[in-house]
């Protein structure tokens, strides 16, 4: 096991590659990558970096020419055989070949496209502009490089023993919080930590940590790389971005209100089983499940990820019931904001009502919180979000309107269309 206090001392963060594969990144971006390229590969799409707390100053604690040199080596990236063959040959979610022939040729020959990065204050501007399925993969791994040098820029004055204390410290923090989950019967959680991971080399740890202290109720994680390291199951299905940029491309009113459906029709010619699992609060969850056609409750399950969880998974079990579906025989999987606490809250509250699943993220690849002064580690909300599509703007509503994006005249026409009126502000961790 690597001794990570060691190397952040030893290397002193120069060049040190922070993403060193295209596949350290999260699985269900490569699904949905491969669904845009067989859909919509044509599209031409923008992606820019947003700091939501800007509290943060990224660009007085990160060198630009460090970020740089960063982008530009992942700019070099491209698969190995050994990854080839694994995201060729392996088998995801009970099913062989995933990834069909056409688009493996296509990734084998991608190198991400150019970046566009300006400072602005003391933020960075970092925005990645061309066809949906090349930029669409810059997202995680612009996350990853961001996260992690603002680790390197608070560690980096930090002495020897000072560094073996924290990671100490931190460790003891996921060993406690793995120990508090085992007293949890029938427990399912999975590691949903990349994109805002403290670093790459803590998510692995805390990964292996989890496969030791759970067992079978750690059922895998969202990063490609170290689920082909370590032997596990890669765990993702779709993502905000698509039903977002389909949107974008509707030519009026009816073709929105329709736009998610369709996103999730062509998903659901493509995917079966456990990966028919509906995100729906993009715009809205209430008034998406309203207005769902008939199929789409017979999907294996749903994914809360904003808003008060609770409440989004009894809309979702009494739309079951609606629909003549039996809850029971239905995945709901908690993935917003995630901690000790909360799990076991939601686990003991519909254990028993349907099948409950957690993608636990942040607090779990990135909890430093209060270990260095003036909590200069702690998490904070670092998105990268496709902004327009072919030109026009996307829009995200959310079941939280402190997540909603988009511009405000287009927000208003959003909430028109899909029924959205009153929605109680959360605040937002991560």
């Amino acid at each position: 096991m690597v001794d990570i206090a060691t190397r952040v001392w030893n290397h002193k963060w120069k060049i040190d590659p922070i993403v060193r594969s295209l596949i350290d990144t999260d699985f269900y971006k490569l699904l949905m990558c491969q669904s845009v390229f067989r859909n919509k590969p044509d599209t031409r799409v923008t992606f820019s970096l947003i700091n939501r707390s800007t509290e943060v100053p990224l660009a007085r604690l990160i060198d630009e020419g460090e970020l740089r040199e960063q982008l530009d080596h992942i700019r070099s990236l491209s698969l190995s055989r050994g990854e080839s063959t694994w995201l060729r040959g392996n088998t995801f979610y009970g099913k062989r070949q995933m990834f069909r022939p056409d688009f493996m040729e296509w990734f084998e020959d991608l190198r991400l496209p150019p970046y566009n990065l300006e400072r602005n204050g003391d933020q960075y501007e970092l925005t990645f502009e061309g066809a949906w399925p090349e930029v669409m993969l810059w997202e995680i791994p612009a996350l990853a490089v961001l996260m992690e040098l603002r680790s390197r820029a608070v560690l980096n004055d930090m002495g020897r023993f000072e560094l073996q204390v924290l990671y100490a410290r931190a460790m003891t923090r996921v060993w406690q919080k793995i120990e508090s989950l085992r007293e949890i019967e029938g427990l399912s959680i999975a590691d949903f930590g990349t994109r805002r991971r403290h670093s790459f080399l803590w998510q692995d740890w805390c990964v292996q940590a989890m496969q030791e202290g759970l067992g079978s109720a750690f059922t895998g994680t969202s990063n490609c790389k170290i689920a082909m390291t370590r032997e596990l199951e890669a765990i993702g299905t779709n993502a905000h971005e698509l039903p977002m940029v389909y949107a974008a491309l509707a030519e009026d009113d009816a073709a929105l209100a329709r736009a998610p459906y369709d996103v999730l029709s062509d998903w659901h010619e493509e995917h079966e089983g456990n990966l028919r699992i509906v995100l729906p609060d993009t715009y809205g969850t209430k008034g998406f499940l309203d207005r769902a056609p008939d199929w789409l409750a017979g999907w294996t399950g749903v994914r809360v990820d904003s808003g008060d969880p609770a409440e989004a998974a009894r809309i979702a079990i009494d739309w079951w019931r609606a629909r003549g579906e039996d809850p029971k025989a239905k995945r709901v999987i908690f993935s917003d904001g995630l901690d000790v606490d909360r799990i076991r809250a939601l686990h003991a509250e519909f254990s028993g009502e349907v099948q409950v699943s957690f993608g636990w993220g942040t607090l779990l690849t990135n909890d430093f919180r209060d270990l260095v002064p003036g909590d200069a580690l702690a998490p904070f909300s670092l998105v990268c979000k496709a902004v327009s599509a072919n030109g026009r703007p996307t829009v995200k509503l959310s079941d939280n309107p402190n997540k909603a994006m988009g511009p405000q005249d287009e927000i208003e026409r959003y909430k028109r269309v899909f029924g959205v009126g009153h929605q109680d502000a959360l605040s937002v961790v991560v």
